[in-house]
């Protein structure tokens, strides 16, 4: 984890309980819970929307008529007549 042994680890969680106080520490650690499942849940919705876009097949191109080409057709079916 970051290479922070368990010295390392136990230094730290005794600054920020000198730092904060045991009645801070609590409600620290909830809201950082909190944080990270937040964050894991944007995580996996964003995964799942990678994955939809994926899956979805594309649709198949069709030719495009363009109205000139409409335009064209029908006056030359005019003209015709």
């Amino acid at each position: 984890m970051f290479g922070l042994g368990g010295q390392e680890l136990l230094l730290i969680l005794f600054v920020v309980l000198l730092f904060f106080g045991p009645q801070k520490l609590p409600e620290l650690m909830r809201g950082l819970g909190k944080g990270m499942k937040e964050f894991k849940k944007a995580q996996a919705d964003f995964e799942d929307e990678i994955n939809k876009a994926v899956e979805t097949p594309t649709p198949k191109n069709k030719p495009v008529e363009t109205a000139t080409a409409k335009n064209q057709q029908e006056g030359s079916a005019g003209k015709t007549s």
